[in-house]
């Protein structure tokens, strides 16, 4: 299959790249390598460095002639959403917008969208299933819930099938320090060059982190999967654990050998207090689930990142 990739050369994309290379299909990377890294592309993969809200999309995408796109390119960061709204609903709203008129335009039968645990806010129910209200407290969580109803409205009248992803706290070798997950690769850093990392809160807060691969694992899945299967469109992409961010600090100090305290600063505006996501959905559609434990991932992230850091 010709599957088209939105910021395959990014943290989340390029592991997603690897596993369909794998499996047999064609693939091509778009990513303006704003965050992702050319190097982290396979030379298996043909690559468009090009922005998803340049006007010169659609011509690419029907040059290309996919016959799926996942859909990953976007600003990841809440802090970022916060403190440049417009920019954030430019790139992922108007950015998404434009891939899915590209998709349509060039007779595109699948789109996975990547979205967020971020679109449900304070959770009023634990752990959160796809039905629980959606209610962001953040801009990053809004610009990530609009394209869902795009993609929506887009499978009815376009007449492709879609999936949308909704991530937990995604982390892993290549990952940088911004977004939802990045709390794992900023504390594995700072640890690595002998700084105490900083926690925002008591350190009580609870995350989902689920391991970059098993979520790449559970895109080619969203992306071959018969079409009847996606028809809830939404999944969860989780391991429905709850970790304390002390917690995680604990098992990063341990793997990485490190003696530093944490420095403990106010909350900051916008972050969710708890949050852990159910992912019976996607086991039972797609016969999905992580396989990669808490402590596995941590230990492979770290040594990725330590021979990065040599």
């Amino acid at each position: 299959m010709n599957i088209l990739v939105t910021g395959g050369a990014g943290f989340i994309g390029s592991h997603i790249v690897e596993q369909l290379l794998t499996r047999g299909h064609r693939v091509t990377v778009v990513d303006n390598l704003a965050t992702g890294r050319r190097e982290h592309v396979s030379p298996a993969a043909r690559f468009f460095r090009q922005d998803v809200c340049s006007p010169d999309l659609p011509a690419l995408v029907a040059a290309e002639q996919p016959v799926a796109v996942i859909h990953l390119a976007a600003q990841v960061d809440v802090q970022v959403s916060l403190r440049d709204p417009v920019t954030d609903a430019r790139v992922n709203v108007l950015g998404t917008l434009n891939v899915l008129e590209s998709c349509r335009q060039a007779g595109v039968k699948r789109v996975v969208l990547a979205s967020s645990a971020a679109v449900y806010g304070d959770p009023v129910q634990l752990p959160v299933t796809e039905d629980h209200p959606v209610a962001p407290v953040n801009f990053y969580g809004i610009t990530k819930h609009t394209p869902e109803h795009y993609l929506k409205v887009y499978c009815h009248l376009a007449g492709f099938s879609g999936a949308v992803l909704r991530y937990a706290n995604v982390y892993g070798p290549r990952q940088g320090a911004g977004g939802e997950g990045g709390v794992v690769a900023i504390f594995t850093r700072r640890f690595l060059a002998g700084k105490p990392p900083v926690i925002f809160g008591d350190g009580k807060q609870t995350r989902d982190f689920v391991y970059v691969t098993d979520v790449a694992q559970a895109n080619v899945l969203a992306v071959e999967a018969p079409e009847p299967v996606l028809r809830p469109l939404i999944f969860n992409v989780s391991t429905g654990k709850p970790v304390t961010v002390n917690v995680l600090y604990a098992l990063l100090q341990e793997l990485t050998g490190a003696k530093a305290a944490p420095v403990y600063n106010p909350v900051r505006p916008g972050d969710i207090l708890h949050s852990h996501l159910a992912n019976e959905r996607i086991k039972t559609a797609l016969d999905w689930q992580p396989v990669t434990d808490l402590q596995k991932g941590l230990r492979q992230t770290v040594a990725f990142m330590r021979q990065a850091h040599n």
